[in-house]
């Protein structure tokens, strides 16, 4: 899993080693509910195999926020870093192969590596495009109509459209799954 992270990241073999032996393997059924909402998260996961979703309840209602796919690192970042009860519930759609980190481990290595300043910008771009991942979505529920972030999700990010079921699609897009079926209908009539 590590071997095609091994040449981005400046560290003596003897490093690499004993950071990637912080990381445990496991493998998962789809659906598996990896981080409760208002549990706090203790694990960071990076996914080899599988996809996941970021998801909270909105009054009973299942609202979908993220999707994550293979080299892909997830985890309710906010309780993750600042130990407070997570919004959101972190789940498999796929089975999954994943390997996770505890804070522990994780914050170890951070207080290592922060003297590295190639190693740094990596993970401060890495919290950056987290970020603007979350601005972009954000935005979108604002600007755009459901036709168009649907259009958007085709073109951007077509794994979702290939991989996810089409209720957890819905639920990212904030409409229901009849109300995506027209729409998917309506840009089949228009072609």
């Amino acid at each position: 899993m590590f071997d095609q992270f091994r040449n981005k990241f400046p560290l003596t073999d003897e490093k690499w080693l004993k950071y990637t032996s912080y990381f445990n393997c496991i493998e998962v059924a789809s659906k598996t509910t990896l981080l409760e909402e208002g549990e706090i998260s203790k694990k960071l996961f990076i996914i080899e195999k599988g996809c996941i979703r970021v998801w909270f309840n909105n009054n009973g209602k299942d609202l979908t926020t993220q999707f994550f796919f293979e080299n892909q690192s997830v985890a309710s970042i906010e309780s993750f870093m600042k130990k407070f009860p997570s919004q959101a519930s972190v789940e498999t759609i796929e089975p999954s192969v994943l390997w996770w980190i505890s804070k522990s481990d994780l914050d170890k290595i951070l207080e290592e590596i922060k003297e590295i300043p190639e190693l740094r910008d990596r993970l401060i771009d890495m919290l950056f495009q987290r970020t603007f991942d979350y601005m972009k979505y954000f935005v979108s529920f604002i600007k755009d109509s459901p036709t168009q972030r649907y259009l958007n999700l085709i073109e951007e990010r077509p794994q979702i459209i290939q991989r996810v079921p089409q209720h957890y699609i819905a639920s990212y897009l904030g409409v229901t799954t009849v109300h995506l079926s027209r729409i998917k209908s309506k840009l089949v009539h228009k072609k």
